[in-house]
């Protein structure tokens, strides 16, 4: 197939699933920040006035996750006193426990095993400088950009919650136009839909999207024609909803497992970023365009059952499986070891996916 679109949809940090991953991993980081060997699974359930967190977590720390929630609600910015879902009055409940003595005795060993059984992928393409397909790149860029507006001041009829589509046309495998956006932006109720549109079109598009904005692209904002309640004040949000936001926009494959609220023994987490690592540096090394890696693991057991690189007949894929065979120890403890992932960097990846973000050991 030589031409064809391919669409990708980001969210914005309000929206209900966000909300509760932005949670987990702030109990994530405070635990890592007083016990870096903190074993966290953390979820996240809330509506309207009610936060549930449930999980085990087994930590010297002491975090108060009451303090936590409400800190990390106000920060997104639901403060408005008026609606159910608010940072100063919604119920914290915690059903908490510690991790599963079964579970440990195969994780806390000499060499770690992995924290669960399954299958993770890594991808990475040049088709954009930040080897991330273009159309979830631009996603988050608008979704990004609007949470940067809103708590500037830019724009203060803007609210929380929100999501961004975006569809871009690819010849020959590579993209050359954006086609269709989509913006569903959360607002406030003396603001039109001409007036949404209008911010769209002339302010955040043509800033955000750069070189990729054009006039003829088809825009569809507000599709529904209001926007006003939203967040967990109008649905129930769980953490590890939105896995493919979280990765490639659907353009690469996924195992199935999310990655907020749990720490790097935890291979859906760990072992996603470390693929990620791998395929970026094939892609880097010259062996492929694009790569994508597959490793997979049994409860207990430092060593992966397999590891397989795909390379879509863009490069050398012997050379490539190879390389990745002889650079990458797959083992959970050589991960957490050479992305030096027991740190309290978790809160960063939340929002607007976990790659393809230069501030991460993943992306360097």
């Amino acid at each position: 197939m030589s031409a064809y679109e391919f669409t990708s949809e980001s969210i914005c940090e309000g929206h209900p699933d966000k909300v509760c991953d932005a949670i987990a991993d702030a109990v994530l980081d405070a635990c890592l920040e007083k016990d870096p060997h903190s074993h966290v699974a953390c979820e996240v359930l809330c509506k309207d006035r009610h936060v549930v967190l449930a999980g085990e977590i087994t930590t010297a720390a002491h975090p108060d996750y009451v303090r936590i929630a409400r800190k990390t609600i106000e920060d997104i910015g639901y403060v408005d006193e008026s609606e159910p879902f608010c940072a100063r009055t919604v119920e914290v409940r915690s059903l908490l426990s510690r991790q599963s003595q079964e579970i440990a005795q195969g994780v806390d060993t000499a060499e770690q095993g992995a924290g669960d059984q399954g299958i993770m992928f890594g991808f990475a393409t040049d088709e954009t400088p930040e080897l991330m397909p273009l159309p979830i790149l631009l996603a988050h860029r608008l979704a990004r950009g609007m949470a940067e507006d809103r708590k500037a001041g830019r724009e203060p009829w803007l609210r929380p919650d929100g999501k961004t589509q975006v569809t871009v046309r690819y010849n020959e495998g590579r993209p050359v136009e954006v086609t269709t956006v989509l913006v569903s932006a959360q607002h406030r109720a003396d603001m039109t839909r001409v007036g949404i549109r209008a911010y769209v079109a002339e302010r955040l598009g043509p800033r955000v999207l750069g070189s990729w904005w054009n006039p003829g692209i088809q825009l569809h904002v507000n599709p529904t024609g209001s926007f006003i309640l939203g967040g967990p004040s109008a649905d129930c949000g769980v953490t590890g909803r939105k896995i493919i936001c979280d990765t490639y926009g659907g353009a690469a494959r996924h195992g199935g497992g999310a990655f907020s609220g749990k720490d790097p023994s935890k291979v859906d987490r760990s072992a996603a970023y470390f693929c990620r690592f791998a395929a970026r540096q094939v892609v880097l090394k010259g062996l492929a365009h694009k790569a994508e890696i597959q490793v997979s693991y049994a409860i207990g057991e430092a060593k992966p059952l397999s590891v397989f690189v795909e390379t879509f007949g863009t490069g050398d894929g012997d050379a490539a499986a190879a390389y990745v065979a002889k650079e990458f120890d797959f083992r959970p403890a050589a991960i957490i070891e050479r992305l030096g992932l027991l740190r309290p960097i978790y809160r960063r990846t939340t929002n607007y996916g976990h790659f393809g973000k230069p501030d991460l050991p993943w992306e360097v």
